[in-house]
């Protein structure tokens, strides 16, 4: 429903993440008998239509690319390659989510320009009254997004293909970064519980190349950008380039974007294999922008760190993570639920309880639960299959993370890290 609070409001409110002041204006009207709210901010546009059940409600880039949507009580979210994820509560409140085929994730892109379209016309001929005019920036927002018709939304998706290789994931909280691919793929590829990247071999981007890269998404993503919350330097492993390599590209994405004003940089690292980097090392990253490192530790146990072909050992990790944040760094670190099954689980607990403690994590700091997803074809399936692995259920696996929870020493500090839930099975970008 539309929840804006007077006649029209103009709201100042302190964006905390970037330290910025944002102005954002809310105009009010009617149309077709039927409350509207109108948010236009520096960054998107967004439209609320109320109906007697509840609102649809409509968001869209400064490029007038639809990335946010919620009809009849399913809320969408569409990436920039042009797919939709639609999730919703099913009657007994479980979270359900569902991929659309292509021809239904234009039919909503279609139902949603449709609306705006109709909206903009009504504002325009007096058919929607507004309680205060719409400000100059609103009806450049309204004209784009009017703009990216079907045919512009396939030709979008098209130019995203041509410049990135598939993105396999991100942290959750990265979903809305600019991704720049200074790596490709993952330099060992062999963790049996992923297949991201199985379809490429690792490779570094030459200078030239990196930065014709980086280039080309400023210009794909165009005002779009402003939506873009921070940069996310990939893929799966891009901190084990070698410093001397690195450095160069670090430099190439600051002449490129406006790091600070985005939030700063962000990447994964393995913790366990690549060039091991220094706490100065970290320390010199940190002055150029590294803000958070994420680390798929995913378990304690070094048995089976090895059943699951992840390389090194829990010590690494610890290793790794007192490097990071010696060197004025975050990190995010990312533990794997139900690896191994009912036959690990007392050990996946108790080792990555210690292994956490070890790592003296404050409030910068994030700990992800993600669930083990196991598909058909998966390598895991196939191990775990032939030495018998009795798998957990939902229920367990959400119970792992509560065991696990208990066990840390800072769970109930007031600057103790943030502890989030990850599925890997709403990724988008």
């Amino acid at each position: 429903m539309v929840r804006e609070a007077g006649v029209a409001a103009l709201l100042r409110h302190a964006d905390q993440r970037r330290g910025k002041l944002t102005l954002r204006m809310v105009v009010l009207g009617t149309w077709k008998g039927r409350p509207v709210a109108i948010s236009v901010r520096p960054n998107c546009l967004t439209v609320s239509v109320d109906h007697p059940a509840e609102a649809s409600i409509f968001s869209y880039d400064l490029e007038g690319r639809l990335w946010a949507a919620f009809l009849d009580g399913i809320s969408y979210r569409r990436g920039l390659n042009g797919r939709i994820i639609a999730r919703w509560r099913s009657p007994d409140n479980r979270r359900e989510r569902r991929w659309l085929p292509p021809d239904e994730a234009l039919a909503v892109e279609e139902r949603a320009h449709q609306t705006i379209v109709a909206l903009y016309e009504a504002i325009r001929s007096g058919g929607a009254p507004l309680k205060t005019p719409l400000p100059p920036e609103g009806h450049t927002a309204f004209r784009r997004a009017i703009a990216f018709d079907t045919e512009r939304s396939r030709a979008d998706a098209k130019r995203y293909h041509e410049i990135y290789k598939p993105i396999g994931i991100l942290p959750p909280d990265q979903y809305m970064a600019v991704v720049l691919q200074a790596s490709e793929g993952c330099p060992f590829n062999t963790c049996t519980f992923c297949n991201f990247y199985r379809d490429r071999p690792f490779r570094i981007k030459r200078p030239d190349e990196f930065r014709a890269h980086a280039e080309a998404v400023r210009e794909f993503l165009g005002a779009g950008l402003s939506l873009r919350r921070s940069i996310f330097l990939g893929d799966a492993n891009a901190l084990a380039i070698p410093m001397k390599r690195l450095r160069p590209l670090i430099e190439i994405v600051h002449e490129v974007y406006d790091v600070e004003g985005l939030g700063g940089i962000y990447a994964f690292l393995d913790g366990f294999s690549g060039e091991k980097k220094s706490q100065q090392d970290y320390a010199g990253l940190a002055r150029r922008g590294l803000r958070r490192v994420y680390i798929g530790m995913e378990i304690g146990n070094e048995a089976l760190l090895r059943f699951l072909k992840k390389p090194g050992t829990p010590d690494d990790v610890i290793r790794a993570v007192q490097a990071i944040k010696a060197g004025g760094v975050a990190v995010g670190v990312i533990i794997l639920l139900g690896a191994g099954g009912r036959q690990y689980a007392g050990a996946h607990i108790r080792d990555t309880i210690r292994v956490l403690n070890a790592m003296d994590l404050g409030r910068s700091d994030i700990i992800y639960f993600s669930e083990l997803v196991v598909s058909e074809g998966l390598e895991y399936a196939r191990d775990a299959h032939r030495v018998g692995l009795e798998p957990l259920t939902h229920q367990e696996r959400i119970a792992q993370g509560e065991a696990i929870e208990r066990g840390l020493k800072f769970s109930r500090q007031p600057d103790a890290p943030r502890i989030s839930r990850y599925d890997i099975r709403e990724f988008i970008y």
